[in-house]
């Protein structure tokens, strides 16, 4: 069995091809049930979250007799790391020969999953963001944060990125870490001024306070939300919703885990009806994408275990030759 560290990952893929390898698994599917959510209540009175993801080939939509692959990511979020200077995520994934069971790699599940979530959400951009956007803002300056900046940039003909977070100094080091694109890259100090202004609003945060306010959203923009995993969590208040075309990474996952979908659905502010569609939908061609340029369109990722497949397969392939 392969140990496949995070340099590793880092070498096997690229922002431009992993986009298209998840518009392919999206188009042609896996079958993956619904993450296991399970609560750890610790000593100290914390608690942290411990979620499974499993997802393997799905050999009759694929009509193949290969043996393909099964895979789980094991993840646990325990948010109070950041204060002993530890990543909030830590994770690992096993790839199993579909066929056998037998392990093939075990892989570094945090850079994995930076990888796969942010071209996730570039590839929900490339069917919903305007053609021409030119201005992001990134709201967060966790470990994900620049995975999200270079993932846009490699969809859309980015020019100016705007970093925000609660701790400037600590969005000034993603500024620095992203110096290697040459472009216009500041912190941004006022939140709301940054809002009004960008193109591509791409929020990581496990904030429960909504960070991302509709009123200010000017025709155009496009909001993509990462960070809430828990109904609990929220990034964008109820005006971002009702004005924005919504769609999700997969329905059976946003309305139950996430607060940006869970929360206006349960006050009236968002009908399931009014969810435009998911990934697979917009990868198939059965649900169309923005409608015009002024649209305001909003997606909402908490995570599918098929693009951990669809990354976890590609890094195999690449570091096996």
């Amino acid at each position: 069995m392969r140990m496949i560290d995070a340099a590793a990952v880092d070498r096997s893929l690229t922002y431009t091809g992993l986009v298209a390898t998840l518009r392919a698994a999206f188009r042609d599917g896996a079958v993956q049930p619904v993450r296991h959510h399970h609560t750890i209540d610790r000593p100290d009175g914390a608690a942290s979250t411990l979620l499974l993801m499993p997802a393997w080939s799905d050999f009759e939509r694929a009509g193949t007799s290969d043996g393909g692959f099964v895979g789980i990511k094991i993840v646990t979020v325990s948010p109070d790391n950041n204060a002993i200077g530890k990543p909030a995520v830590m994770g690992l994934y096993l790839l199993l020969e579909g066929r056998t069971g037998e392990p093939l790699a075990l892989m570094d599940g945090q850079r994995l999953t930076q990888w796969r979530t942010a071209c996730a959400s570039a590839l929900a951009a490339s069917f919903l963001a305007r053609e021409n956007a030119a201005s992001l803002l990134v709201i967060g300056a966790g470990a994900l944060s620049s995975f999200l900046a270079r993932a846009h940039c490699a969809v859309r003909p980015i020019r100016r990125i705007r970093i925000w977070n609660r701790s400037p100094a600590n969005a000034q080091k993603v500024v620095a870490g992203l110096s290697d694109l040459g472009l216009d890259i500041s912190v941004a100090s006022d939140l709301d001024a940054a809002l009004a202004e960008a193109d591509v609003i791409s929020s990581c945060t496990i904030s429960a306070d909504p960070l991302v306010k509709g009123a200010l959203l000017r025709p155009g923009t496009h909001v993509d939300l990462v960070g809430g995993f828990t109904p609990s969590m929220r990034e964008a208040d109820d005006d971002t919703v009702r004005r924005a075309r919504v769609y999700v990474d997969t329905l059976a996952g946003a309305t139950k885990e996430a607060g940006d979908i869970v929360q206006p659905l349960a006050s009236g502010a968002l009908s399931r009806e009014a969810i435009c569609g998911d990934l697979f939908g917009l990868t198939r061609g059965d649900v169309a994408g923005r409608g015009s340029p002024d649209d305001i369109t909003l997606f909402k990722s908490v995570g599918a275990a098929i693009e951990d497949l669809a990354a976890a397969m590609s890094v195999y392939k690449s570091v096996s030759g």
